[in-house]
């Protein structure tokens, strides 16, 4: 993560620079404040990949050493059988909808997508006696 936080640094003093600059030839502070935020962005990026090579240390995509199975684990869990991801998918489309064509069809999607949601928490809750 060494590089990546160079590599952000670098990207965060060339806009720092870059709103300096157009800070004082432009009129303009919308301009000068979207610079000044994308330069906060990218420093806390690279505070981000700094902190996380101080405390962890070289990753194995870091070594040119390394071979491909240190890098390689278990990704994640997907469940076989779901229908959350549909109805929050089927919610999401609602409330798209709803916007535009009135608050009755955005409630509508915002129930569904509370059930989406539940779905998605509650799926692998145990039940008790």
């Amino acid at each position: 993560m060494r590089s990546e936080a160079f590599l952000f640094a670098g990207v965060s003093l060339f806009f720092a620079v870059v709103a300096v600059v157009y800070g004082w030839y432009a009129p303009d502070p919308a301009g000068t404040t979207a610079l000044a935020l994308s330069c906060l962005m990218s420093a806390m990026i690279s505070f981000f990949c700094w902190t996380r090579y101080a405390r962890g240390g070289l990753r194995a995509q870091d070594r040119k050493q390394a071979l491909i199975h240190e890098t390689t684990g278990r990704l994640d869990f997907f469940p076989p059988r779901s229908h959350a991801p549909v109805v929050t998918a089927l919610a999401c489309a609602v409330l798209g909808t709803g916007v535009i064509y009135g608050l009755w069809l955005f409630l509508i999607g915002v129930g569904l997508l509370a059930l989406g949601v539940y779905g998605f928490v509650f799926e692998y809750a145990t039940r008790g006696p």
